[in-house]
């Protein structure tokens, strides 16, 4: 059978086939995502009466709070902080790799790279936390090697329970989602451009400035996104390796949905950080075009 005659096959032609494969995740995404989103969003402009029973009038209340409140402001800073630590030293860390991978690994062994790249996929993110709480302890593995080694006599005490151990951790559990889409950008390069660079009297690292890095964007910026969005609603590792000083927005706001039975102000909160988050994807972004321009004259 002709492509030609797949595609007409469902009755009304190509364009009915089109809207019978994009209907079912569009409903998808409709119910599951799109209306639970819908629901916080309204949710946030009530107030909460009961321990299920609310005040449906229209209300900016728990918005001003949420923007007036000291703690709520410090959490948020904290929060991006964090996410942008955590963003900037997995992309730095993953663009390496990446660029080995793609580059100077044989292509036969490829699939072996990007397959041991995703082993920690097969473990449970709780386990690698709790790995992680175990190396970075008080005696943990990171500081009694320190101290066999004679490197240290007292245990380092701020490489848990803080900001640093959260930075770390989520850190490493989102290096593979850094290394594929900019292996995957890398990979899509034409060698011929760099080739003709060289011949043009460009060195390697100009090379790699001016043809490498502006061809290899789309995947940094893919990179930086997916680790990014991801990281500032973590609320589990922050609750188990952050301590006090590394809890962030989203386990304030699992502790209004569940502890203090606040949900009004729970869902301001989340939609506050959604907002931002957006803001600052968009600000990445523009500023990432505004480089690539640059580098186009």
């Amino acid at each position: 059978m002709s492509d030609g005659a797949r595609l007409n096959f469902w009755p009304g032609g190509e364009r009915a086939t089109g809207l019978a494969l994009i209907t079912p995740p569009a409903l998808y995404a409709l119910f599951l995502l799109a209306a639970p989103l819908a629901a916080i969003v309204v949710v946030s402009f009530w107030t909460q009466t009961g321990i299920r029973d609310f005040d449906t009038t229209f209300t900016l209340n728990s918005y001003r709070e949420a923007l007036s409140d000291p703690l709520y402001r410090q959490l948020m800073g904290r929060s991006l902080a964090i996410a942008g630590a955590v963003t900037l030293a997995t992309v730095i860390l993953a663009f390496p790799i990446a660029y080995f991978i793609s580059f100077h690994v044989p292509a036969q062994r490829k699939s072996l790279w990007i397959f041991m790249i995703t082993i920690p996929f097969w473990t449970s993110y709780l386990i690698r936390v709790f790995l992680w709480k175990v190396i970075l302890g008080y005696n943990g593995v990171l500081n009694s090697g320190l101290q066999v080694a004679g490197i240290i006599e007292e245990p380092l005490s701020f490489i848990l329970y803080n900001a640093n151990a959260v930075v770390i951790t989520l850190a490493h559990a989102y290096a593979p989602f850094a290394i594929l889409p900019i292996y995957v950008a890398l990979e899509k390069i034409d060698r011929s451009l760099l080739e003709a660079a060289q011949d043009l009297g460009e060195s390697a690292l100009r090379a790699f400035w001016r043809v490498t890095l502006p061809l290899a964007m789309p995947g940094v910026v893919a990179a930086v996104l997916i680790v990014f969005i991801p990281t500032i609603g973590d609320y589990v590792t922050p609750r188990l390796v952050g301590g006090p000083g590394g809890l962030m927005i989203a386990n304030m706001i699992q502790t209004q949905f569940l502890r203090l039975n606040d949900a009004p102000m729970g869902a301001a909160l989340a939609v506050l950080a959604m907002l931002i988050v957006g803001a600052c994807a968009l600000i990445f972004v523009a500023l990432n075009a505004r480089f690539l321009r640059g580098r186009g004259r």
